[in-house]
């Protein structure tokens, strides 16, 4: 039996917004206030919030009948929910989809993950939950990236994960993330094909130009018919690899924090921070290169608010972010 969805999100033109803005006013709804909304209610077992941006997003268990009975014939005035396969059977054909973890944390690997999935591997998939990592508790993570790893065996997903050392060492030597970046998902795209030669198509989020991660790719990955798009974490292959590739993300992170005696913390936030500046004084300046992507600029901040500089890093760690690289 196919378990319904819990959350839906849809992009609504100036009309449709009309329409959904009436029908929410109309209806017996109890009104929210979220910033950044147009309007924004309490509907039965769902919330709908409709924002300036024109995204509609409706959560929670009666999220699915909402969408059925309400939104598609009043305001998308299309069926699409229960037969998003029939509208686009690629989501479920046999491709493989490429994901990354760790690029904004100062902690911690950068970690890219390549999945394989046909039909039958993608309707096991949606039965978990299998669902874009940002959407997910890290508790979450762990337990459906278990299942998914059980489901997939050790055939059907490749890994690539660069320790700090390592990424410090590549980014001193490459000066931009996305090259960096592409020459993981290549990597993991040539792994995989290893194991699933026949693979039509990859599909990875858009995070440059293609032809980076083309220019990347190795005799067999060339093979493979490369698309990018904005949001790929919808396609059921890129949201597994997003799901292992951070499960694996903080599996490391817990393990660097045991290595070194610290709470290696996610992200760059204040606590981050407060973590790396105790590290550096009981370890020394050098410990960076181990733990952190040192051309993150809170590398300069820490070490200024420990009376030193990025000098005492060595070659490996001299490198530093330009915003315009990063954009």
């Amino acid at each position: 039996m196919e378990t319904k969805k819990n959350s839906y999100t849809f992009v609504l033109d100036k009309e449709q917004q009309e329409s959904l803005k009436i029908l929410l006013n109309m209806g017996n709804y109890k009104r929210k206030e979220v910033p950044h909304t147009l309007i924004a209610v309490e509907a039965q077992d769902c919330v709908v919030n409709l924002y300036k941006s024109g995204k509609c997003l409706v959560q929670g268990k009666g999220a699915q009948d909402f969408v059925i009975f309400f939104l598609e014939p009043n305001v998308l005035q299309a069926a699409t929910v229960g037969y998003e396969e029939l509208l686009n059977p690629e989501l479920v054909s046999p491709h493989m989809g490429i994901d990354e973890s760790g690029k904004g944390d100062f902690f911690g690997a950068l970690v890219a993950c390549a999945v394989y999935v046909d039909p039958d591997l993608a309707h096991a998939m949606q039965d978990i939950g299998v669902k874009d990592c940002k959407q997910l508790t890290d508790k979450a993570v762990f337990f459906i990236g278990n299942k998914t790893r059980q489901l997939l065996g050790p055939k059907r997903f490749s890994m690539v994960a660069i320790g700090p050392e390592a990424y410090n060492r590549l980014y001193a030597k490459m000066r931009n993330v996305n090259t960096l970046l592409a020459w993981a998902h290549a990597r993991c795209i040539e792994n995989l094909m290893e194991n699933v030669p026949d693979c039509p198509r990859a599909v990875a989020d858009q995070f440059g130009a293609k032809q980076v991660i083309e220019r990347a790719l190795m005799k067999k990955g060339r093979s493979i018919k490369l698309e990018q798009r904005h949001k790929a974490e919808s396609d059921i292959a890129v949201a597994a690899a997003s799901v292992l590739a951070r499960e694996a993300f903080l599996r490391g992170l817990g393990k660097l924090g045991e290595t070194y005696g610290f709470q290696a913390h996610k992200g760059a936030s204040e606590q981050v921070k407060a973590s790396a500046i105790g590290l550096i004084k009981k370890s020394g300046p050098e410990i960076l290169l181990k733990t952190s992507k040192c051309h993150f600029r809170t590398a300069d901040q820490v070490l200024a608010a420990c009376g030193s500089s990025r000098a005492a890093l060595g070659p490996d760690g001299q490198a530093v972010s330009r915003t315009k690289e990063e954009k």
